[in-house]
């Protein structure tokens, strides 16, 4: 890791505070429940599958608990793949401009992150109404009789996830501020 992707997040490096390492923790955390989850998938999917195979019919719930557990996944490992500098974007040209002009990359990244931050803002908020409405009206997936499950546990973890990325985003923001204004003075020649 560069010293410009440090001084980027200020979660990260010898120098972390405790808050941003309990941050950190929480935010990779988020990241492993993803990733359990990502087995925990695999394994219902595969069951499935043998199911199929074995009995001649599929097991409950599992298409519909296979798209919102995707969802769900994505979200709750958004937050770690910022913290870790992991977001796909056109790197051909960030990287080498972040290298040769660390104040000018940080602040092409501060408004990189705080687009993301406010469009992550409006998925959340988005997804809040929806949270409120299924808590509301009682909503469920599958089928009545055989097996059904709540479908607001999966969009709070949704929303928490979108919650702590756009955190993360904003926290981002500010770790590339510190690097505009404390970076090299002639790097805005």
């Amino acid at each position: 890791m560069t010293q410009q992707q440090t001084d980027a997040r200020p979660d990260t490096g010898a120098r972390a505070t405790l808050p941003m390492r309990v941050w950190g923790g929480l935010v990779d955390g988020l990241g492993a429940i993803g990733s359990l989850l990502i087995v925990a998938l695999m394994l219902v999917i595969c069951a499935d599958v043998l199911s199929r195979n074995i009995f001649g019919s599929s097991l409950p719930l599992v298409s519909e608990l296979g798209a919102l557990m995707v969802v769900m996944i994505v979200y709750l490992q958004l937050a770690t793949t910022l913290r870790h500098d992991r977001l796909a974007r056109a790197d051909i040209f960030y990287s080498n401009f972040r290298a040769m002009h660390p104040r000018k990359g940080a602040f092409l990244g501060a408004l990189f992150d705080l687009a993301g931050a406010w469009i992550i803002g409006v998925m959340a908020l988005a997804t809040l109404r929806v949270l409120e409405r299924d808590i509301a009206s009682s909503q469920f997936i599958g089928i009545t009789g055989v097996m059904t499950l709540p479908t607001w546990p999966f969009r709070a973890a949704i929303l928490a996830g979108m919650t702590i990325a756009g955190v993360q985003f904003v926290l981002q923001v500010l770790g590339a501020f510190r690097t505009v204004i404390k970076g090299p003075r002639d790097d805005w020649t």
